[in-house]
């Protein structure tokens, strides 16, 4: 007994449109990785400050809890 041919797949996306986004994502995977000032923890030079997602996450909400007791003190 001989096994069946496979079918070949059918491409739904061309070729050249998948070289393409390939080249388009590349750029962004040889971005530099840096150390976080504030944990040592990998963060990109894309960022304007050297922070990795956690400092910079709990940068946002210690400025959130600062205005709210601001007004609360006058």
């Amino acid at each position: 007994m001989k096994r069946k041919a496979q079918p070949k797949p059918e491409t739904v996306v061309p070729a050249e449109i998948l070289e393409q986004a390939k080249l388009a994502i590349s750029p962004d995977r040889l971005t530099k990785v840096v150390k976080c000032s504030v944990c040592g923890g990998a963060t990109t030079m894309a960022a304007a400050e050297p922070l990795c997602w956690v400092c910079r996450r709990l940068k946002i909400s210690a400025w959130r809890e600062i205005e709210q007791q601001i007004p609360a003190q006058e």
